[in-house]
C-alpha cells in the first residue's frame, strides 16, 4: 500500500473515532435535557 493511502486511511479512522465521541456526547446532553424537562413537568403537575 502506498504511503499516501495509509495516511488517508489513518485520517479517516481518526475522523470516525472523533465523530463517535461527539455523537455520544450529544446523546448524553439530550438525555440530560430530557431528564430536566421530565422533572420540571412533574413539578408543574404537582
Amino acid at each position: 500500500m502506498s504511503k499516501h493511502r495509509v495516511l488517508v486511511l489513518a485520517a479517516l479512522a481518526l475522523l470516525a473515532l472523533t465523530a463517535c465521541n461527539t455523537i455520544s456526547g450529544v446523546g448524553k446532553d439530550v438525555k440530560k435535557a430530557g431528564e430536566v424537562l421530565t422533572r420540571e413537568a412533574e413539578d408543574a403537575k404537582n
